[in-house]
């Protein structure tokens, strides 16, 4: 089951199209569906989290706590939609897209996918591109 959980005024519209997405890129990785939590938030609540618990004093647009038990993936997945629409701007990219690629990037680091070096990042990125275009209803 996926949730969305909002601690700031932005709202997913659409949220059923998400959830099927977001179901269909879990089976696409071989993976089954257990509870999953977006909680979509601002940059102090996440940097608070970013502290906190991971002990990082920066801003970023996802952190994600992963609860998976074998092949269920179960976790809370906080998003800062301020960082996402920066990032949009800085990559030149729409808000929307942006936004995909942040809530597939949770589900891929739950499938076992890493960003930290090189060439973990460059298949997180191959990933999230296949995911997005899984996709197919507008906002």
């Amino acid at each position: 089951m996926i949730n969305f959980n909002y601690e700031t005024d932005f709202v997913l519209n659409n949220e059923e199209a998400f959830e099927s997405w977001l179901s269909a890129v879990i089976l696409s990785e071989n993976k089954k569906e257990g509870e999953i939590s977006y909680i979509f938030c601002d940059d102090d609540y996440l940097h608070k989290i970013n502290v906190e618990y991971l002990n990082h004093d920066t801003l970023t647009d996802i952190i994600s706590f992963d609860y998976t038990v074998g092949n269920e993936l179960n976790g809370d997945i906080f998003v800062s939609v301020e960082r996402v629409r920066d990032n949009a701007l800085d990559f030149n990219v729409p808000f929307e897209n942006e936004l995909k690629r942040v809530l597939a990037h949770g589900i891929l680091h739950y499938c076992g996918y890493k960003d930290k070096s090189d060439t973990e990042a460059a298949l997180m990125r191959f990933k999230e591109e296949e995911k997005i275009a899984m996709f197919h209803v507008e906002l």
